[in-house]
């Protein structure tokens, strides 16, 4: 009976850990978006990760969209802070179903970062 526990336990470990490699593999999705960044840290109580916000404004005197996003590499977060207060396009790949915030709060792991001002 243990051993079967055991068993049972070990599978759902490994199938976890194989859906998470999938997941942050695969991306569902990708693009680039472009406006100012308002805001980038470097947060978490456990896990540190990389957090912005974008405002993406398609004309003035609009209302700027709001575009939430995860830098998972120090070198692109490093990129992105250099350029702050500059027009830029993102490079984003859309990673869903993580299954734990240690990775991003956002599915939205950001590339690359271009200056377009």
């Amino acid at each position: 009976m243990v051993k079967v526990l055991v068993g049972i336990v070990v599978v759902a470990a490994l199938g976890l850990a194989g859906f998470t490699y999938l997941m942050l593999h695969w991306s569902y999705s990708e693009g680039e978006r472009a406006g100012y960044v308002q805001k980038l840290s470097r947060r978490g109580f456990i896990c540190k990760t990389w957090e912005g916000e974008m405002a993406m404004v398609t004309m003035p005197g609009t209302v700027a969209e709001k575009f939430l996003f995860t830098v998972p590499s120090d070198a692109v977060a490093a990129r992105i802070n250099a350029a702050v207060g500059k027009r830029m396009a993102l490079h984003y790949e859309q990673h869903k179903w993580l299954p734990t915030s240690c990775f991003g709060d956002t599915e939205y792991f950001i590339t690359g970062v271009r200056v377009t001002e």
